[in-house]
């Protein structure tokens, strides 16, 4: 049976292939494989159970997505001379980047030519674009096939993509996320910063692709459950001291700050919050009912025949007549004479 072989390209692109020799590739070894149109080269980045497990796992991280097939076969290993052909291929894309960016200039199309990737065996070259619409390229498509003599394909990528291909540095002083270990890219909300009582502002939350930081959802698991064990913030508690209301909450040294009808704040720990709170009822509990009802009847007068007649029929809603333009005074209003 053949093994599935995990191989990555330029930018951080992978696709899972099938490997039919007896002996499996090391990692870190550079492969041909076949495409559905000709011949590319990558690296080898994870074999045999791990690649499987990778590849089953669907192509957005989840399990209920339909597991990825692979894109075709390991050739061959490449040897010394496929290499160096990847490598000059590598160093020709920023020119040609460049002259894409002069022709889009040229048709005069709203997009931003991020990167060009050049398929091991020229028979195909990729362009990666930005856009905030879309855009009609079929003009430049034409013109740059006719320029490089191969088949152009146009891709338009969102920012998080362009960050994962292109790669940089974040506020951390580590390499991305996305570039260097994170398998997948997941949707980040504002809600996660919510969650977290960070700053919302978009210069301290959001990451060198402009979107926001994707290390948001890292933590955002721990401080859900740890915001369970406190009370809500604003909520009225009764403790030794009286009346008090939540304040604010600060989950790693477990302490709960108060504030005091009279204005006055004390900050206490939680264990010693919880143990007060149960000693006394909580102030916005339900109000218990008194143990003796006491109801008072006034005396009300016996219903008549009329009363009763009125209340089972309905009343009739009354029509407004309205006159003609020419008598609006009515009819026994004369028309007008000439005097």
């Amino acid at each position: 049976m053949p093994e599935v072989v995990e191989v990555r390209f330029k930018g951080n692109r992978k696709a899972f292939f099938t490997w039919d020799h007896p002996h499996p590739p090391t990692m870190d070894a550079d492969v041909v494989v076949q495409l559905e149109r000709g011949q590319d080269l990558g690296r080898v980045t994870a074999v045999g159970e791990a690649a499987a497990r990778k590849c089953g796992v669907g192509c957005n991280g989840c399990a209920l997505t339909q597991p990825q097939e692979p894109a075709g076969a390991v050739v061959r290993t490449a040897g010394n001379d496929e290499t160096h052909v990847a490598t000059e291929l590598r160093k020709s894309e920023e020119e040609v980047r460049r002259t894409v960016m002069q022709k889009a200039r040229a048709y005069d199309l709203p997009m931003k030519i991020s990167d060009a990737e050049w398929q091991w065996d020229r028979k195909k070259l990729t362009v990666y674009f930005t856009a905030e619409q879309r855009v009609d390229f079929r003009a430049l498509v034409r013109d740059l096939a006719g320029l490089f003599r191969t088949r152009i394909e146009l891709r338009q990528i969102g920012a998080r993509d362009e960050a994962k291909r292109l790669s940089g540095v974040g506020r951390c002083g580590r390499e991305y996320c996305c570039s260097s270990w994170l398998p997948e890219l997941k949707p980040v909300s504002l809600a996660l910063a919510k969650d977290q009582k960070l700053s919302l502002n978009p210069s301290q939350i959001s990451g060198g692709c402009g979107r926001l930081l994707c290390c948001l959802r890292y933590e955002h698991d721990f401080y859900v459950q740890a915001r369970k064990r406190f009370p809500k913030e604003g909520r009225t508690v009764r403790t030794a001291a009286g009346i008090e209301r939540v304040y604010a909450i600060d989950i790693f040294r477990e302490r709960v700050l108060l504030k005091a009808e009279d204005g006055s704040t004390r900050a206490i720990a939680l264990a010693v919050l919880k143990d007060e709170m149960a000693a006394g009822d909580p102030v916005d509990a339900a109000p218990r009912p008194p143990s003796t009802l006491i109801t008072f009847d006034a005396p009300v007068a016996p219903p008549t025949a009329e009363d009763a007649t009125e209340a089972v029929t309905p009343r009739r809603k009354r029509r407004r007549r309205r006159g003609r333009r020419g008598n609006r005074g009515g009819e026994g209003t004369p028309a007008p004479t000439d005097g």
